[in-house]
């Protein structure tokens, strides 16, 4: 059996960039099934998450890039409104926000660019 030089990226790819990764997801699963979703120190890193999360959407909607940037600010504002509004409306749901938020920033673009 000889080894192909052709697969030389993804054996790369496998052993620099997955299997890394992998190991602490593993780790993760592991160590989760002992924290109790209602202590303190859960919830501040829950709240540390959120938080960082919000602010790297405010980056993106105050200071876009490249098409971004093309798309009024009062409709990437919009947008950002709507998807707070969704995230409570929807039980907290991230995943409702993120629809939202893009349901309504995709079709502001859709009407600018009109």
């Amino acid at each position: 059996m000889s080894f192909d030089p052709a697969l030389s990226p993804y054996l790369a790819v496998i052993l620099i960039g997955f299997l890394p990764s992998e190991v602490w997801r593993w780790l993760s699963v592991l160590v989760a099934h002992r924290i109790d979703e209602d202590s303190e120190f859960f919830r501040f890193v829950r709240s540390v998450a959120t938080a960082l999360l919000v602010g790297v959407v405010l980056k993106i909607v105050a200071t876009p890039a490249r098409e971004l940037a093309a798309v009024p600010i009062w409709a990437r504002s919009g947008a950002f409104v709507f998807a707070a509004a969704a995230f409570f409306a929807f039980r907290r749901s991230v995943f409702a926000a993120i629809l939202a938020g893009e349901a309504l920033i995709v079709a502001g673009a859709w009407w600018w660019g009109r």
